[in-house]
C-alpha cells in the first residue's frame, strides 16, 4: 500500500487497482474509505485507479489538526497526490460528496486537470442545495419494489432533517438500482468505512464560497463528465444537469435504472460511458435518447462521410478506410446502440439502427453527407434513404442484406463464452428480421433518390449476390460493383474497395 506525506505532514494512503494511465479517484461518504469504490465496475481493466483514502479514513492517518477535515482544506491533499505521482495533468474522478471536493480542486488548480468526472456528485460547492421535490420523484420510481413501504418512512424523516445511523440504514435501498445481495453487502460496509467525526467536519462552516467557485468552473478548460443514476435521489438527474450546465465543456449522462452507485447497478453501462469519455479519440452525442459514441478523422471543413458498421462490429472496424478517406473528407464512424462504447439498451432492430443513424446525422448537422454502410449498417442506411429522401448525399451499401427472407432461415444462435464488444440480444433480434424482413423495405427501394453504389463480395459472400443485384436494379440511380472478397470487403480488399469509392466520386 503506497503512501505519501501531504502539505502538513499527514501520511495519506492510496490503493492502485488495474493497469493503464492513472485515474485519481476521490471517495464520497462524506469521508468514507475508498474501499467501497472497488474497481468501479471493471473500470480498472481500462485505467489504473488511484483510490485515495482521505485523511482520517481507511489507511490514511488522522491529522493532528482535525479542522483540516473541512472540504476546502482537503484540496491541497489532492494536489499533493498529483505532485507525489509526478503527473503534470490528471484525470480526476469524484463520487458523491467528493464531487464538492473535486469542484473546489478544479476551481483552485484548473490547469492541473486533463479531465474531470463527477459521478452522482455533491453540489453544495456550486451552491446547488438539496431538491426535495426531485428526490421525492426519484423515490416514487421505486414504489413497486417490495422494500418500498418499509424504507419510505425513514427517507421521509431524513428529508425532514433527522439523520441518524438507524435512518440511514433503513433508507439505503433507495441508493441502489437493485437491492440484491451485492447491494446489501455494499451498504452494510458503509458505517464501518465512514469516519463520522471527519464527515461532520467536511461540511464545516466556511467550507464553500459558491459564487467564487461557480465563476471559476465557468472558465474551466478541461472536459467534464457529469453522470448520475435515473433513480438517484441524492443527486437527481435534474440537479446533476444544473451542475453540468456550469461547465463550458461538459457531457451529461443519466444511467438507466441506476441509483447512487451506478457502477454496481450496471457495470457495463458505467464503464462504457466513462471509457468513451476518457478516450480522446472517442466522442459521444445524445441522439434520440441514446448515447452514441463515434470517432472522427480529417479536416472539420471537408465534405462529411459517415461510416456505419455491421453487426457485432463498431467504429474501429473502419480505422484503415477512415484514415484514407480523411485526406479529403471529414470522416465520422459511429457505434450503433448495443455496440462498442454506445449505450446498450437491450432492444434492437434494423429500424432502431436506422433511427440511430438519422438522429446522429441531425445531431451533428450532417445533412447531405455521404453515408457508407456495411452489412447491418448498410440496411440501416438504405432504410433511412427510403424514409428521408434528400438527407443523404451519396449512399454506399457494402454487402447490405437485401430485404428477402433467408432461405433457409437462421435457427437459434448460441451465445459464445466470454465478454463481447456488443450486446448479445442484437443477434437473435436481427436474425428474426433477416428471416422475415418487413416487405416495405423492399417495396420502397425505388424511393431512394441519393446516387447509390452497391458493393458485393462475390461468390464467397454469405449474401445472395443475385438478390443484391436485384436490389441494385430497384434503386433508381445505382451502380453495382463486385469485389471477390467475401462479406468483409473493406477489410479484406481495402485498396480495391477504395478504388470503387473513388470511381463513385467519394475517396
Amino acid at each position: 500500500m503506497p503512501t505519501f506525506h501531504t502539505y502538513d505532514g499527514t501520511e495519506l494512503a492510496y490503493h492502485l487497482v488495474g493497469q493503464g494511465a492513472p485515474l485519481i479517484c476521490l471517495p464520497g461518504g462524506a469521508m468514507r474509505a475508498s474501499a467501497y469504490l472497488g474497481d468501479l465496475g471493471g473500470l480498472g481493466g481500462h485505467r489504473q485507479l488511484v483510490l485515495l483514502d482521505l485523511r482520517g479514513t481507511g489507511d490514511s492517518a488522522v491529522p493532528d489538526d482535525t479542522t483540516t477535515y473541512r472540504c476546502d482544506r482537503l484540496v491541497d491533499d489532492v494536489e499533493a497526490l498529483r505532485e507525489h505521482l509526478g503527473l503534470e495533468h490528471i484525470d480526476l474522478l469524484a463520487h458523491s460528496a467528493a464531487g464538492d471536493l473535486a469542484a473546489l480542486y478544479a476551481a483552485r488548480y484548473p490547469q492541473a486537470l486533463r479531465s474531470l468526472l463527477l459521478i452522482a456528485p455533491g453540489t453544495r460547492a456550486a451552491g446547488l442545495g438539496f431538491a426535495e421535490r426531485e428526490a421525492r420523484e426519484a423515490a416514487g420510481l421505486r414504489r413497486t419494489e417490495p422494500w418500498y413501504e418499509d424504507a419510505l418512512p425513514a427517507l421521509e424523516q431524513i428529508w425532514a432533517g433527522r439523520l441518524t445511523d438507524e435512518l440511514r440504514a433503513a433508507a439505503r435501498p433507495f441508493l441502489y438500482g437493485r437491492w440484491d445481495a451485492a447491494a446489501q453487502d455494499h451498504a452494510a460496509s458503509s458505517a464501518a468505512q465512514i469516519n463520522a467525526d471527519a464527515a461532520q467536519g467536511y461540511y464545516g462552516q466556511g467550507a464553500f464560497d459558491p459564487a467564487t467557485t461557480v465563476a471559476a468552473l465557468r472558465e474551466l478548460p478541461a472536459p467534464v463528465l457529469v453522470l448520475t443514476g435515473e433513480y438517484d435521489g441524492v443527486t437527481t438527474p435534474d440537479r446533476a444537469a444544473e451542475l453540468a450546465a456550469l461547465f463550458p465543456k461538459a457531457e451529461f449522462a443519466v444511467q438507466r435504472a441506476a441509483g447512487h452507485f451506478p457502477w454496481l447497478d450496471d457495470p457495463g453501462a458505467f464503464v462504457r460511458t466513462v471509457t468513451a469519455f476518457l478516450d480522446p479519440d472517442v466522442h459521444s452525442v445524445q441522439a434520440g435518447g441514446i448515447r452514441l459514441a463515434y470517432r472522427v478523422w480529417g479536416d472539420p471543413a471537408a465534405p462529411p462521410v459517415v461510416l456505419a458498421h455491421g453487426r457485432g462490429g463498431d467504429s474501429r472496424t473502419w480505422t484503415g478506410i477512415a484514415g484514407q478517406l480523411a485526406s479529403r473528407h471529414r470522416v465520422y464512424a459511429i457505434d450503433f446502440r448495443g455496440h462498442g462504447l454506445s449505450d446498450w439498451p437491450g432492444r434492437y432492430s434494423f429500424e432502431l439502427f436506422r433511427d440511430d443513424l438519422h438522429a446522429f446525422l441531425e445531431a451533428r448537422n450532417l445533412s447531405g453527407a455521404t453515408v457508407i454502410g456495411h452489412s447491418m449498417g448498410g440496411a440501416a442506411a438504405y432504410l433511412l434513404a427510403e424514409r428521408q429522401p434528400g438527407l443523404i448525399g451519396r449512399l454506399v451499401l457494402e454487402e447490405a442484406p437485401p430485404p428477402f427472407p433467408l432461405d433457409p432461415p437462421r435457427g437459434p444462435a448460441e451465445r459464445p463464452d466470454g465478454e463481447l464488444d456488443f450486446d448479445w440480444p442484437v443477434v437473435p433480434s436481427i436474425n428474426a428480421q433477416l428471416n422475415e424482413p418487413d416487405p416495405a423495405g423492399r417495396e420502397r427501394l425505388g424511393e431512394i433518390t441519393a446516387p447509390t453504389l452497391v458493393i458485393g463480395g462475390g461468390p464467397s459472400s454469405q449474401i445472395d449476390q443475385e438478390d443484391l443485384a436485384w436490389m441494385a436494379r430497384r434503386i433508381p440511380d445505382c451502380r453495382l460493383v463486385t469485389i471477390d472478397a467475401g462479406h468483409l470487403v473493406h477489410t479484406e480488399r481495402p485498396e480495391e474497395y477504395l478504388a470503387a469509392l473513388r470511381s463513385f466520386g467519394v475517396a
